[in-house]
């Protein structure tokens, strides 16, 4: 990196920070816009002392009362007898934060497996049409389509300009042939975000169906399935959503279920009721059991049992994410970013995300990692960095003065 005079860049800092103090977080804290919560929440988390986290598009800590309800959950598990209270319905309220149907949403147990059972259920390892991705998708993704790429798949992955995928270049490969569009909503990567009506407009064009990984942007930027379009989204929920590993989403349009989607897996949730037929006194039948095919989101793609624990962190979370809305915590992020875009080039790091990204996350490139995160540790600053990048993504705990933080353990 670029040597810097450490006073000379903490002025530079000071003076952004008064020439900026109506746009700060500060400021918004004092006068939420439309009367709603004030930033930052540094209350509702208990993040060690000391320490700056802005990591959480890598895990983002669970609220604390995520965290009550989790440890509830198990001293239920624990404790046989104590009384099971009712469950939140999750599934409504994601679907509420996306503008979904919860007939429309299913449990899966991560992105990943949201994105294998709608390529499996779209046919696409048997499909002798072609397959649109970007290079910006997530790389778990990425090597899934590119081994059924071994295996015949017509792949054709669309490459970033300037950290950006241009609708003019996903254009020039979709034609009528094509049966999926497959995207990472806001790119792990670099923050890139999508315009997925945009996407969804160009797919359905020529027939095609859109599938977004959305675990960098559900509970982090506004999504409405209904008005992009949308065909198939999911998501994990242990980075925006608060949650924990092990529990996520998978939304399906409803209208495609069964028409164009079909089952690839099958399981006692696939079904409204199943009855048994050989206990001596159930009624009796020729079959050991009989079942009704449940026709919803969750019959098509559930199986089995599910992580309460997640489960019940996310009864706290999702519910704590639409109090706070999405909208507010998008607008309560930008000065963080926007100081970060400035003031990281100054350090000798190197842009990777466009500089008009909303997104929750900013990404530079760095020759060499290790001094980096050295200097972070020494700092106690805690933030993605491997070989050549660092990626920061701040969440509703931070403010400026975090970012300062940051900055200054990476000028010494």
């Amino acid at each position: 990196m670029a040597e810097i005079d450490r006073r000379g860049f903490l002025a530079g800092v000071g003076g952004l920070a008064a020439a900026a103090a109506f746009a700060s977080p500060d400021a918004v804290a004092a006068a939420p816009a439309g009367g709603g919560p004030a930033f930052p929440r540094k209350a509702d988390f208990a993040l060690p002392p000391g320490l700056t986290y802005l990591n959480g598009a890598y895990t983002h800590p669970m609220p604390v009362g995520a965290a009550d309800a989790v440890r509830r959950n198990a001293d239920r598990r624990s404790r046989p007898g104590l009384d099971d209270p009712h469950r939140p319905d999750i599934k409504a309220e994601f679907a509420a934060l996306i503008n979904a149907k919860p007939s429309e949403i299913s449990f899966v147990p991560n992105t990943s497996t949201g994105e294998n059972l709608v390529v499996n259920g779209l046919g696409i390892p048997r499909f002798d049409g072609n397959v649109v991705t970007d290079a910006l998708h997530f790389d778990g993704a990425l090597v899934h389509l590119q081994a059924l790429q071994k295996q015949g798949l017509d792949l054709r992955i669309v490459k970033p300009r300037e950290g950006r995928i241009l609708l003019e270049d996903m254009a020039a490969v979709v034609d009528r042939r094509t049966r999926l569009v497959e995207i990472s909503l806001v790119a792990m990567y670099n923050g890139f975000q999508h315009d997925l009506n945009a996407v969804c407009d160009l797919a359905h064009a020529h027939g095609a169906y859109v599938y977004a990984d959305i675990v960098q942007a559900a509970g982090a930027v506004p999504i409405d399935v209904r008005a992009s379009g949308v065909d198939f989204c999911a998501c994990s929920s242990f980075k925006w959503l608060m949650g924990d590993f092990g529990l996520g989403f998978l939304y399906a349009r409803d209208e495609l279920l069964d028409r164009v989607i079909t089952r690839s897996q099958w399981g006692y949730h696939s079904t409204t009721s199943l009855d048994q037929h050989f206990p001596p006194f159930d009624p009796q039948a020729d079959t050991p059991v009989t079942w009704t095919v449940r026709d919803d989101a969750s019959g098509h793609f559930e199986v089995g049992s599910i992580a309460y624990g997640p489960y019940a962190a996310l009864g706290f979370s999702l519910p704590y994410i639409r109090r706070l809305g999405v909208e507010r915590i998008e607008q309560w992020r930008q000065p963080l970013l926007k100081r970060l875009q400035a003031e990281m080039p100054r350090l000798g790091f190197v842009r990777a995300t466009p500089d008009d990204s909303t997104s929750p996350l900013v990404t530079f490139a760095t020759t060499n990692g290790r001094p980096v995160m050295d200097k972070l540790r020494k700092a106690n600053v805690n933030a993605r960095v491997s070989d050549y990048f660092i990626r920061l993504s701040p969440s509703v705990y931070n403010d400026l003065g975090d970012v300062d933080r940051l900055l200054e353990a990476l000028a010494s």
